[in-house]
């Protein structure tokens, strides 16, 4: 069965239906009866309604897709994808930050930065994550361990995965505004590739502090905004109940920003979304990333730039009546 802790309610009749075939299965195993027949009949049901359910999802789906509790978050590809990671903490101003986690790495016997957000997979967890929201010095430490990678000439892997920056008191006392504006600056003119890639929540400043790349991927159910639905439907329309609304006018998921030229490319989930195969996901997510960075790498550091300067002054042109 799916990995599946939590199940939406759009996914609860799969769920459900997957549930009755495992019961058979289990049933079939103790040789009291034979099931074949009829697990055979479900599977393929089970089959069809997957692909009924996933094919045409709406946007807030995919909203309540990119927060799924059993989706994998950074530290999942870390453990699929890469060896010898060693993390690396605290930004030598304040302190540590458990809500961007980073280190070196090796992918594909490859030295490599990582450095992602990091969430919970429950309340515990979640609250010494911060809910995968950083504070400055998270930030702060993200750029330490950027500009440690441009020393030793490794690429930079980035994991976007946040509601937002942390917005309380503390924060915006040790100036979490300058440390995102700091990130966006350096992260320009760094001379390695860089790779950003959204695999969950992408939430406004705080997930482009760590999301200037010169390729910008998407997993196919994950979003990528300036502000989340919510908070949007609050200011639009006085009513954060509108939420389903105000994501369908901020055209936030992969295919609606790969369609504006916004990020270069959609990785595509298993079946079902990527909470329902950890394994596959990461092997998909696994060959975009030797693509991209296979074609970075015989770029020049001042090319290396000029790409990255090209690629974000290019956003956000339109035209109009």
């Amino acid at each position: 069965m799916a990995n599946v802790s939590y199940p939406l309610d759009f996914e609860r009749p799969l769920i459900e239906l997957e549930k009755k075939i495992d019961e058979l299965k289990a049933l079939s195993v103790s040789g009291s009866v034979d099931f074949t027949s009829e697990i055979s009949k479900l599977e393929k049901k089970a089959k069809k309604l997957q692909t009924e359910i996933f094919s045409d999802l709406s946007r807030w789906q995919v909203v309540q897709l990119s927060r799924h509790s059993s989706r994998p978050y950074f530290l999942d590809y870390v453990s699929h994808l890469f060896t010898d990671f060693f993390e690396m903490a605290g930004d030598r101003c304040f302190g540590e930050d458990p809500s961007i986690v980073g280190g070196f790495a090796r992918f594909d016997g490859r030295a490599v930065m990582l450095i992602g957000h990091q969430k919970g997979r429950n309340t515990k967890e979640n609250m010494a994550r911060n809910f995968g929201m950083p504070r400055p010095e998270g930030y702060r430490k993200a750029l330490r361990l950027m500009e440690l990678a441009e020393r030793f000439d490794k690429p930079i892997l980035t994991f976007v995965d946040t509601p937002g920056a942390y917005p309380g008191l503390g924060a915006e006392e040790r100036g979490q505004a300058e440390a995102i504006a700091v990130n966006l600056e350096v992260m320009s003119r760094l001379r390695v590739p860089i790779i950003s890639t959204v695999i969950g929540e992408g939430g406004s400043g705080g997930a482009l502090a760590i999301g200037v790349g010169n390729r910008v991927l998407m997993l196919q159910n994950s979003i990528y905004s300036v502000i989340s639905p919510e908070g949007c439907a609050s200011i639009l329309f006085r009513d954060a109940t509108k939420a389903d609304k105000a994501a369908d006018s901020l055209k936030l998921t992969a295919k609606d920003l790969k369609g504006m030229q916004v990020i270069d490319e959609v990785v595509p989930e298993p079946e079902g979304g990527a909470h329902r195969d950890h394994t596959k996901m990461a092997e998909n997510l696994g060959k975009v990333l030797r693509k991209h960075l296979g074609e970075l790498s015989a770029l020049s550091p001042e090319a290396l730039v000029q790409d990255r300067y090209r690629k974000f002054r290019a956003l956000g042109v339109f035209s109009g009546r």
